[in-house]
């Protein structure tokens, strides 16, 4: 997985072409979050100080090919411009003349942002013409963009054939992290799974179970294991095509050396909304009118007492339905024990990332991953195209 950072190429005074991960959510033709974008800066920056002129280059949202004005990334330029403390270009196209002749026009030290690259769709399907237009904007490449990088598109491979390509900061970053999760965790590793669906998390479960101690399973994938032991769900969330797939799960994981910790009680409900009647309920029966919609207390302490003495922590997906201020106790514990581990703390997943932020603690650990769906691959063992491409540390 060791690949050639930015950090120790030959760079400066380069045109570079930099993937970032500027897929930031819009509100009234502003940019309403733009973690993402100051998730970049430390790259950006350091380019600039290297005298290169960086081109910089993303997708916004699913135009699916068409030019659509609301998904410009005319909004981003102006907010990255703000936080850089200098100008950002603009062009009106991602490749074709006016791409080239912006990007011929930069000065050492200079930024261009390149219009959204799913305007064409040729981005998406590595079309090899597209991905040949995009390298002539540069000498070198760089991704800093680990969120895409299990996608196999033009900005993200096929780039790769015509430049030479290295990981950028904040990729360089992530790769490093994640990958130490894999092959030399501090003891004891306890992995801490939510969210709604099993089927998102089988390949990190059976890849967990050989190398953690423990995995602590919340959020309404639970019911899938609860539901395959013979429990009763009442009305919870449950893939009913995925109940053997986690009955099969369970059986590994009796013969392996991890221990998968499913919840004690439950809070659950007649309905997932605001000021429902809640109560808690032990794990081994939900009434038939109930839905879980939080782990409870009990199991709440229990996981929390585990991952706070923990050496290292893996963290994805809400224990409930954390949006819901009824439901997200569970998820805030765990959330406060993840903050309060001296151990190494790794956060990946939209959803965990945005708890995190609401319950204000991602000062607090280690690394929020901004990757999801790519964090999940590399943690199943996947080969990531995008890391794939780049040079290899020794190159």
């Amino acid at each position: 997985m060791a690949k050639r950072s930015m950090s120790d190429y030959p760079l400066d005074g380069k045109r570079v072409l930099v993937r970032v991960d500027f897929n930031v959510p819009l509100a009234d033709g502003a940019v309403a979050d733009d973690t993402r974008i100051r998730a970049a800066l430390p790259t950006i920056r350091a380019l600039v100080d290297r005298d290169c002129r960086v081109v910089l280059a993303s997708h916004l949202g699913r135009p699916k090919g068409e030019r659509v004005d609301a998904l410009s990334m005319a909004p981003v330029a102006a907010r990255l411009a703000e936080l850089l403390g200098r100008p950002v270009e603009t062009a009106a196209d991602c490749v074709g003349p006016e791409a080239e002749a912006a990007a011929g026009r930069l000065a050492p030290g200079e930024v261009l942002l390149l219009e959204n690259l799913r305007f064409h769709r040729e981005e998406t399907a590595n079309d090899p013409d597209f991905a040949r237009s995009l390298a002539a904007l540069a000498d070198v490449y760089v991704d800093d963009a680990f969120g895409t990088a299990h996608r196999a598109h033009a900005s993200t491979e096929g780039v790769t054939h015509h430049l030479p390509a290295v990981a950028g900061l904040l990729m360089a970053r992530e790769l490093e992290t994640l990958g130490r999760l894999l092959s030399e965790p501090q003891r004891p590793f306890v992995v801490v799974l939510g969210g709604a669906k099993v089927s998102d998390k089988i390949g990190v479960i059976e890849t967990m179970l050989t190398l953690a101690d423990a995995i602590l399973v919340g959020g309404a994938m639970c019911f899938a294991f609860l539901k395959a032991q013979g429990r009763e769900v009442g009305r919870s969330r449950v893939e009913e095509d995925k109940v053997g797939v986690a009955a099969g799960i369970l059986a590994k994981a009796a013969d392996a050396s991890c221990e998968l910790v499913l919840p004690a009680d439950i809070v659950a409900a007649g309905e997932a909304a605001a000021g429902a009647e809640r109560q808690t309920v032990a794990a081994t029966g939900m009434p038939a009118d109930r839905m879980g919609l939080d782990i409870g207390p009990q199991t709440a302490a229990e996981f929390a007492a585990r991952v706070r003495t923990a050496g290292t922590v893996f963290w994805n997906g809400p224990m409930g339905l954390f949006e819901i201020e009824d439901f997200a106790a569970g998820t805030r514990v765990v959330g406060e024990a993840v903050a309060d581990c001296r151990g190494t703390t790794v956060v990946g997943g939209g959803d965990t990332v945005a708890a995190v932020r609401a319950f204000g603690l991602e000062d607090r650990i280690t690394h929020v991953s901004t990757g999801g769906g790519a964090a999940m691959e590399l943690l199943e063992g996947r080969t990531l195209p995008g890391v794939a491409a780049l040079l290899d540390a020794d190159h």
